[in-house]
């Protein structure tokens, strides 16, 4: 249905629009959709800041210790 609007048809759009809504209205909106798209790079740029910083370093303890217990074998009585 949109696919046959031509060139004509959009003018006819666009004078529509500019006197319904008149050019000071028209401005204003085009300029907190400026402010938008500018707010929302913004928020994109700063999650891939957050998202590009260094993971914590791990420290690791400088000596293990061991855990294992020590068995005795006994034979069992019948």
């Amino acid at each position: 249905m949109l696919s046959n609007i031509g060139l004509p048809g959009l003018l006819v759009i666009a004078a529509l629009v500019l006197l319904l809504f008149g050019r000071g209205k028209i401005s204003e909106v085009m300029g907190e959709f400026g402010k938008g798209i500018s707010s929302f790079k913004k928020g994109i740029s700063e999650e891939e800041k957050a998202a590009a910083a260094p993971e914590p370093r791990r420290i690791d303890s400088a000596e293990s210790v061991s855990t294992e217990a020590k068995t005795t074998e006994t034979k069992a009585s019948e």
